[in-house]
């Protein structure tokens, strides 16, 4: 399960060895294979660590690169040594299995192995004498060789390999072998046949197979302690077999996940004809006395196994037997410790005798019923986890903890179900958002992340996406997302620019992108800006235009190309080279009074304009005239006139010999620029925030423009004046005071600069003096 506690050190180790192993503990032999280097020898707590999590790792993270000849590494018991190990889905391969032939394997898991073939059953074979617990759950090609019918290479050309059932396989020799997992096996395999060698057997797991004989089980009635026959479509004659298990109890080396006994089926399946009667539970009670653990969750009820509610309704809730209100349970000795009632009517009874309960009724029993059904039932575990989704949604989750490793180890353990990353990504909405964000760990939520960006990475489904997208709203962006920021920006961009495209998942998309973008060092940008950012917004900002609509897309899109510009000329660049300054033109005559999209887009230029290489570009005479227009613009306040501003103050900058347009004249423009500056209130609230003064100070040591010097100027007091606490710091971390009181010692300042310029040195002197610590 998913864990809130910190991390081993041993986890920490086998982590960092498994994405650094040649630089820890391999070299590379001929640039390709990889070898232990000669003079290591692990133990195998270490080996059966480096395993699993290389397989967990291979599964759920998309960074992390798997080698071929890993397991290789692990063929020689001279100098490694396995023992307990659990493999999964595709990762594994009849080569790789057959590398750890001479293991002496104790515990071997084998999950929806599909690419294992009857070569690994041969392989099996080697680990007989040492096996006591294996599984084959879902490995549904394990029992399957390819046969060339020809048996000829000429005639594989003509008819090729086909697929022939091996039906001569036995667990003959596996003399230690007591628990067994064979879930899901597939059909035409006798399970009689395969299993009677087995002397010993003490749990047993056939899981989704149909038998009509299970009389073989009472071989076993003297050693057998766990048996599940999860969606067996049962008759009196199994129920006759089980209660001759009399031996099915609670046992200390039960495989994990498996229940003592467990008849539960999937209730939504029509195949299944057998009905849970009284009289069914009366003789499991009377036969099975030492059982501590039941699940007959999904099963129909016959007739009726409650008591009279009158009688139920009575006391405070009980697990004693005396009191339950399931009838034929008052003849257990104690109560259970396990019992499964998940979408059976049993499960709201008031008196339940067993300690842990799964079913519908609560938040309890859906969390119990996770728990029990992750590893091995998905089709019950999502519909578990949609009960809890409405718990988070419509009431307060108690269990948050737990409910959130519960989910995040479901996502995990499926990350290629669709039913369960749709209702897993709508559960973790609910359960990271605001209420519960003081009880999450950094470690917890980071977790959620990976699972949400799994989960985007391998479905293009809308619900899966928008779930996604709305999870990770839930976060500090870009802070809580920066350890996955490459990744993160390159699913959002993939679903941005799928040619089909739904307009909810677009906003938040694009939301996304843009806080994604804004507050982060200009290297993030530029490698964002390399994976296509820029492009992927103009062309937004393009549909929209076709489809001539400003809305939040339209904005967020020019936002986020505002934000990703910023002090990045790379970036800039793109925006011109992209007919971005086609789009802003377009922009601004269709949607004329739309302030804040004009904001935005000056904000974006004001950008441009600070790199000079690029400045030549914006010297059009119809570029200049609508900046020079927009200087008189009343939007957002002063905003879209000071941006307008902030543009021509760097292209003055440049001087009277880069002006390379006859119409507007430089003069004229100098003189708007003059009259807006002084048309703005001082004490303005800005809806801007600036990282850096970098580009406006390097206006104020110049001659050759007096109305950027004045414009710098004026931005500086405003800033400090309204937002002390943070711009007098940064004015005087980035030696902005030397650089005014120079300019004021220039004969070119205007007068009135100089006086501005002394406000500024003012306020953050008060600053400073106000701040200045005292303390001894």
């Amino acid at each position: 399960m998913a864990s809130d506690s910190p991390e081993s050190l041993m986890t920490l180790c086998t982590d960092f060895c498994l994405r650094n192993l040649e630089g820890t503990l391999c070299y590379l032999l001929d640039n390709e294979t990889l070898r232990l280097h000669p003079d290591i020898f692990l133990p195998s707590e270490i080996c059966d660590k480096l395993v699993n999590e290389y397989v967990e790792l291979v599964k759920t993270d998309s960074i992390f690169e798997p080698h071929e000849s890993f397991f290789t590494l692990f063929s020689d018991p001279r100098s490694t040594r396995l023992a307990r190990i659990h493999l999964r889905e595709q990762i594994v391969q009849d080569q790789d299995l057959e590398a750890i032939r001479k293991q002496d394997l104790v515990e071997l898991y084998l999950t929806n192995c599909e690419k294992l073939t009857a070569k690994s059953l041969q392989t099996l074979v080697s680990f007989s004498h040492t096996l006591i617990s294996l599984s084959l759950f879902g490995c549904c090609n394990i029992f399957y060789e390819e046969e060339n019918p020809g048996g000829c290479e000429d005639d594989c050309l003509v008819n090729p390999t086909r697929q022939v059932l091996v039906k001569d396989f036995t667990f003959e020799g596996f003399s230690r072998l007591r628990f067994l997992n064979l879930g899901r096996l597939i059909e035409g395999v006798n399970v009689e046949t395969l299993l009677r060698p087995l002397t010993s057997l003490a749990a047993l797991d056939l899981s989704g197979i149909q038998l009509n004989d299970v009389g073989f089980l009472t071989q076993w009635k003297d050693s057998l302690v766990s048996l599940v026959l999860y969606n067996m479509d049962l008759s009196e004659e199994h129920i006759q077999v089980i209660a001759q298990l009399h031996k099915l109890r609670s046992q200390a080396l039960s495989c994990k996940g498996h229940l003592h006994l467990d008849i539960s089926r999937d209730h939504l399946s029509s195949y299944y004809k057998f009905k849970l009667t009284r009289r069914v539970l009366n003789l499991f009670v009377e036969n099975l006395v030492n059982l501590t653990s039941l699940d007959i969750s999904g099963h129909t009820m016959l007739e009726n196994c409650t008591i009279p509610n009158m009688e139920e309704k009575m006391g405070q809730t009980s697990i004693e037997p005396a009191k339950s209100s399931i009838a034929p349970f008052r003849g257990l000795k104690r109560p259970l410790q396990f019992l499964g009632l998940f979408e059976t009517s049993l499960c709201r009874l008031t008196h339940i005798p067993a300690y842990k309960v799964s079913g519908d009724k609560n938040e309890e029993q859906v969390l119990n019923a996770i728990e029990a059904y992750t590893e091995h039932r998905p089709e019950i575990t999502s519909r578990a986890i949609n009960l809890l989704f409405d718990i988070a949604r419509i009431e307060r989750c108690s269990q948050l903890l737990r409910a959130l490793q519960l989910v995040i180890t479901a996502l995990k353990c499926h990350k290629d179900d669709k039913n369960i990353q749709v209702t897993g990504s709508a559960a973790l909405f609910y359960l990271t958002n605001s209420e519960y964000r003081m009880e999450q760990s950094i470690k917890l939520r980071r977790q959620v992340i990976q699972v949400v960006l799994n989960g985007m990475e391998s479905y293009q489904e809308v619900t899966v996406q928008r779930n996604c997208c709305l999870t990770l709203c839930n976060f500090s962006i870009p802070e809580e997302l920066e350890f996955q920021y490459r990744r993160v920006n390159e699913l959002l961009l993939n679903i941005l620019n799928q040619s089909r495209q739904d307009e909810s998942i677009q906003r938040i998309a694009v939301h996304l992108c843009n806080a994604l973008v804004c507050q982060v060092d200009n290297d993030h940008k530029e490698a964002v800006g390399k994976m296509g950012f820029v492009m992927t917004m103009l062309k937004l900002i393009q549909k929209k235009l076709a489809d001539k609509t400003c809305d939040q897309v339209m904005e967020f899109s020019w936002s986020a190309l505002w934000n990703i510009t910023d002090e990045t000329p790379d970036n800039c660049e793109m925006f011109l080279n992209y007919s971005g300054m086609k789009l802003f033109l377009e922009c601004l005559k269709e949607f004329p009074e739309k302030q804040e999209l004009h904001r935005n887009m000056l904000g974006l230029l004001g950008n441009v304009a600070e790199v000079r290489e690029l400045r030549p570009q914006l010297m059009t005479s119809q570029f200049i005239s609508v900046f020079s227009n927009l200087l008189e613009s009343k939007a957002d306040g002063i905003e879209v006139s000071y941006n307008a501003c902030g543009v021509l103050s760097h292209i003055m900058f440049d001087g009277p010999e880069a002006w390379g347009i006859c119409e507007p004249h430089r003069e004229e423009v100098v003189k708007r620029m003059w009259a807006a500056i002084q048309s703005w209130d001082i004490n303005s609230r800005r809806n801007i925030n600036y990282r850096s003064f970098e580009p406006i100070l390097r206006l104020l040591p110049q001659g050759i423009s007096p109305v950027s010097q004045h414009w710098a100027t004026w931005a500086l007091y405003n800033l400090v004046s309204v937002y002390p606490d943070k711009y007098c710091p940064l004015l005087i971390k980035e030696g902005g005071i030397p650089l005014l009181k120079d300019m004021i010692k220039m004969a070119s300042a205007r007068q009135e600069t100089k006086e501005m310029a002394w406000k500024v040195i003012e306020h953050c002197s008060n600053f400073k003096e106000e701040n200045m610590d005292t303390s001894r």
